[in-house]
């Protein structure tokens, strides 16, 4: 079964989601595979992975407000704090959201539904350079 593995940084402009289905896409025209699966992984505890709607902000926008409310910055309750009032916020979104994704592959392509992309979800203030690993397999 071949492997096609890449390393991919994403860099961010602090809090958001970016998206970077294209990166991924590009890995596999790079690995040749036609059927088989790209595997995402993201190397950091305080930003996280997932499949979002890529057509209206607004669904991103919504999402993040959300989470914001869920796990405020500052809440005097977390004692992990050395790197800011974002540090353990961030770790929390990380630990309830997704550090992996898995796409599968259809001739040559990511299948994903029509308004889906693979987003890093940066959950600091501060811009960050993000290492993801691309595993395709097929």
């Amino acid at each position: 079964m071949p492997v096609h593995q890449a390393t991919l940084t994403i860099r961010t402009s602090g809090r958001g989601l970016f998206e970077f289905t294209d990166a991924v896409a590009a890995e596999v025209r790079r690995s040749g595979v036609v059927t088989g699966l790209a595997s995402v992984h993201c190397m950091h505890t305080s930003c996280s992975l997932l499949i979002m709607e890529n057509a209206d902000p607004s669904a991103r926008a919504d999402l993040e407000a959300w989470m914001d409310r869920l796990v405020p910055d500052g809440d005097a309750r977390f004692t992990h704090d050395a790197e800011g009032p974002d540090d353990m916020p961030a770790h929390i979104k990380m630990a309830l959201t997704r550090t992996n994704e898995t796409v599968p592959i259809t001739d040559g392509r990511l299948r994903l539904g029509t308004w889906q992309g693979l987003y890093l979800w940066e959950h600091r203030s501060a811009p960050h350079s993000r290492m993801m690993i691309v595993t395709i397999l097929g």
